[in-house]
């Protein structure tokens, strides 16, 4: 009996993994011939994807926020993390071939001039290079003036193809010798996707010239494929050729970061002030790790020295406030605070300086300033999660349940990734007595945060409602 009952178990399994999988023998051999493809699941603290599953043993969502990734906030906006570069090759190609308008360039101008010099024509209302004319054979022999013009069209006309095509040429007169027409290659290679090919490219440019911005674009690649372990094992050997080099090891800080490893970032980033002791980056993000550790007075330390710096914008005031209301300098908490508002060049940070002060409020028990503050954080961000999930909390303390209830799936439904608008869901539903509702919004927030001890022994007390029942 044992064994037919093991061979049963083991028939099942085997169904419910084909049935997961759901694909098609044609889709599994796309996967295999595709390069650029990622394994489905990672092995644990591999992947930035997960970035729970680092063996750093990060900070828990109840102390620092994440992003909807799962990552921790980090204390710096980094340009590749948010800007939107193209994933795939038709995307690159529909991108606008100006810097300034995302209309494709025209040939109307120059219709009169002779075909040699019509690439050339400057005209007040047209393009300054007319690239559909160029003959990039007879500019690719000529190395000085091919590497200006391939710079001018990939940083500023944004045209890949004809950026590539220029540096194929460029290189192949230069006999595949000149390590700097390799490195742009795989910029553009880069650009539209091609990430394999990129990293061919970058990896030949090194064996002919070793450079920092070279390992830096090739760890870009790799981090782009999801494998940050390669990415920090060639920082690594980066660091042995230019020791002491910043942009390497805030690399490293950056990757551990991601991964969820905070304490590892904060080493790294300790190493790159003794390098360099204004680098903005790594005293903003130590500032925050010392913030969300409880110490907000050693935060206050690193904020200041920005300052001092010559940082004069919104977030660090922000910031700033924060730190004061947190380490009891109240005198000064209010007028960062203003200044932060005086400061702020959108809507979005005007919106979160507004929340901060509705949290200062409830920090000295001022409710109704609270409620106005999260109120006026709608009204210059109306997908302010965070403020409704807060609203929500201050009209259930009004015994408002219908207008909490409507909040909370308000923010659950903006920011599925945070835990605290489910728990609240769960709870408000069990004083109602709506049990089915709770479970599903508990199950939810479990999800969400896993270590959620306030969230186990509610499941664990509907469990027992449901035997009961």
């Amino acid at each position: 009996i044992q064994a037919a009952w093991s061979l049963k178990t083991r028939a099942l399994t085997e169904m419910v993994y084909v049935d997961e999988i759901d694909m098609d023998q044609e889709g599994i051999a796309e996967i295999i011939l595709d390069e650029n493809a990622i394994a489905q699941v990672a092995r644990p603290g591999t992947s930035l994807k997960l970035p729970g599953t680092s063996q750093g043993g990060g900070p828990s969502p109840a102390v620092r926020p994440v992003t909807q990734s799962g990552r921790p906030i980090t204390g710096f906006v980094r340009p590749s993390t948010q800007g939107g570069r193209p994933s795939t090759m038709e995307q690159a190609i529909r991108t606008p071939r100006t810097a300034l308008t995302a209309r494709p360039i025209t040939s109307a101008s120059g219709g009169y001039v002779r075909p040699g010099t019509a690439s050339m024509i400057t005209n007040p209302d047209g393009p300054f290079i007319n690239l559909s004319r160029l003959n990039l054979t007879k500019y690719a022999q000529k190395p000085k003036l091919a590497k200006a013009l391939f710079e001018y069209i990939f940083h500023h006309e944004n045209d890949i193809k004809n950026a590539l095509d220029l540096a194929a040429l460029a290189t192949e007169y230069a006999q595949f010798k000149d390590w700097w027409w390799k490195v742009q290659i795989g910029k553009c290679y880069y650009r539209l996707g091609l990430y394999r090919e990129a990293e061919k490219q970058f990896k030949s440019a090194l064996k002919q010239q070793d450079m920092v911005d070279t390992i830096l674009y090739l760890a870009k690649v790799y981090l782009r494929l999801d494998q940050p372990v390669t990415a920090l094992n060639l920082f690594k050997q980066g660091l042995e050729r230019f020791p002491g080099e910043v942009t390497l090891i805030c690399g490293i800080a950056r990757i551990y970061e991601e991964m969820n490893n905070i304490s590892s970032a904060a080493e790294y980033y300790k190493d790159v002030l003794k390098q360099d002791n204004t680098h903005v980056e790594a005293i903003a993000c130590i500032g925050s790790n010392h913030f969300y550790s409880d110490q907000p007075e050693i935060a206050l330390r690193f904020y200041r020295r920005l300052l001092q710096m010559g940082v004069y914008n919104c977030q660090l005031f922000n910031n700033l406030g924060l730190c004061c209301f947190y380490a009891q300098q109240y005198d000064m908490t209010l007028s960062s605070f203003e200044r932060a508002l005086f400061l702020a060049e959108n809507e979005e940070e005007t919106a979160d300086v507004w929340y901060n002060l509705g949290h200062v409020a409830v920090g000295i028990g001022d409710l109704n300033l609270a409620y106005q503050c999260f109120k006026l954080t709608l009204v210059n961000n109306n997908d302010y999660a965070e403020a409704y999930n807060n609203l929500a909390v201050l009209e259930m303390r009004k015994g408002h349940t219908e207008q909490a209830r409507a909040l909370l799936q308000t923010a659950s439904s903006l920011a599925p990734h945070m835990y605290e608008p489910h728990f609240n869901i769960a709870i408000l539903s069990e004083k109602v007595g709506d049990l089915q509702r709770s479970y599903t919004a508990a199950q939810k927030s479990e999800e969400a945060f896993p270590g959620h001890v306030d969230t186990q022994q509610l499941i664990k007390q509907l469990k027992e409602h449901f035997a009961m029942l």
